[in-house]
């Protein structure tokens, strides 16, 4: 099926009676968005394949834990193997995020433009839809895809590792619940981006400030580490401009094995934790992305 035709698909189920109203016609417009921008992306087999890599990262994480703790049982005692699983799902944890950060940028980067660029976006405006309630329904839909897509992979690595030791990580819900905020921090920051900008370069300033914020964080790191302020300003600067790295920081704090954590050695272990303000800050950031990205295609010529 076209675009032009999915789009025409999409319209002819908008009722007009019941869209770009106040109340409980508002919010059916916004859940019926949602609806459609998922199943364009089944669609489009965006999500089987995301689907598809986190199984296959999912196994062979799986099967590597397994070949370590059978090489560690002849060696190490069961404290030494369950710090080395830590280790090891902190460090998937970290693949994985990013794995959701890039899905989270490029999935959505096209949504308005590229449907904009070809013209499909005329044969849902010649319905009554309000801007607001397209941008809030594609923003559930792919929010929706992505919090499944986080409880997979990230949920899908701390099981496997609770069930190779027996215990599971600490803080496991807040780590979830950090990498999630994450995700929708880059969603929002794409759509925004997608209401101006052509697909790619839309994809390119959602990763872009993705990479300002990752070399940021180093940055920060590295100063409080040689005493250097304004290497710490500039990666606090960083963080308040786009706070995805901070989240992803905060979250390896909260998950630090015990051992490693005390004695500062971990791939993860940082002499700057993020606080609680700045993941209220993450949180009010992602917020603030999409009512810019409504203010900017309310003022878009279509």
């Amino acid at each position: 099926m076209s675009e032009i035709a999915f789009a025409r698909s999409i319209a002819s189920e908008v009722e007009p009676a019941n869209l770009g109203l106040s109340g409980p016609s508002a919010l059916t417009t916004v859940l019926l968005i949602a609806r459609i921008t998922f199943r364009e992306a089944v669609r489009r087999r965006i999500l089987v394949v995301a689907v598809l890599a986190a199984l296959g990262f999912l196994a062979l994480f799986g099967v590597s834990v397994h070949a370590m703790l059978q090489n560690m049982r002849l060696k190490q005692g069961l404290l030494q193997q369950r710090e080395a699983v830590a280790m090891m799902s902190t460090m998937a944890l970290y693949a994985g995020s990013m794995l959701t950060s890039l899905m989270a940028a490029l999935t959505s980067c096209d949504t308005l433009s590229g449907e904009i660029a070809s013209g499909t976006i005329h044969a849902i405006a010649t319905k009554p839809v309000r801007r607001w309630a397209l941008v809030f329904g594609k923003w559930i839909g792919f929010a929706g895809m992505l919090s499944l897509y986080v409880l997979l992979l990230e949920g899908g690595t701390i099981l496997i590792a609770w069930g190779q030791t027996g215990r599971i990580l600490p803080h496991t819900g807040e780590a979830i619940g950090l990498l999630w905020v994450q995700a929708l921090v880059l969603l929002g920051v794409s759509l925004a981006a997608s209401t101006r900008f052509s697909a790619m370069t839309s994809g390119a300033v959602a990763l872009g400030l993705f990479g300002l914020a990752f070399v940021g964080g180093w940055i920060e790191q590295y100063g409080a580490l040689q005493h250097v302020r304004t290497c710490v300003n500039l990666g606090i600067l960083s963080s308040l401009i786009m706070p995805s790295d901070a989240l992803w920081r905060r979250t390896a704090f909260r998950l630090q094995p015990p051992l490693l954590g005390s004695a500062g050695i971990g791939p993860f272990s940082s002499l700057l934790i993020p606080s609680t303000a700045m993941v209220m800050y993450a949180i009010v950031y992602a917020a603030i992305a999409i009512l810019l990205a409504v203010l900017l295609f309310e003022r878009r010529d279509l």
